[in-house]
């Protein structure tokens, strides 16, 4: 709950930080330096030069309070939602968040173990015939059934299998 609520604060903040820096961004009107018809038509364009920039940068400010509006609305809904739980319920939405943050690095990592094993695989092949005639006897057994643990969720139940790389 408290990170939770430390996180809807950073939003927040970085929102207020964003609608700073946006007010104090502005766009003045062009002011011709003279009569002249090109005085008038060169004054025209570079504001618009000048302008260009700023008027990107608002938008981009603009889209990201609109994101972190976002973003901000959800963690208050969660925060609500929080608020609701028994004691008992905290607990287990609490365990779930940090299995999930296992269960993540799990697949991560099996991903990763996955690859070198077939790296392994592909070296193995490629000088086992020659090992064969070297040594008289195989260079690497076992990769007929190789697996690596997965785990995955279908929202209420969490199952751990192993495929088979």
């Amino acid at each position: 709950m408290d990170k939770l609520q430390a996180e809807i604060d950073a939003i927040s903040s970085q929102i207020e930080a964003l609608q700073q820096e946006r007010e104090q961004l502005s766009i003045g009107a062009a002011s011709p330096d003279g009569s002249s018809p090109q005085a008038i038509a060169e004054a025209y364009r570079r504001h618009a030069r000048e302008t260009a920039q700023v008027s990107a940068e608002v938008k981009g400010i603009d889209d990201a309070i609109a994101a972190l509006s976002a973003q901000l609305h959800q963690k208050q809904q969660q925060s609500q939602n929080w608020q609701k739980l028994s004691p008992a319920e905290h607990a287990v939405e609490e365990g779930r968040a940090r299995a999930r943050e296992h269960a993540d690095r799990i697949n991560e990592l099996a991903a990763e173990l996955a690859g070198e094993v077939k790296e392994l695989k592909a070296i193995a092949d490629r000088i086992s015939p020659s090992y064969w005639q070297v040594y008289y006897k195989p260079f690497i057994t076992g990769f007929k059934s190789i697996s690596v643990p997965y785990v995955r969720s279908d929202g209420d139940v969490w199952t751990i299998v192993n495929r088979v790389v």
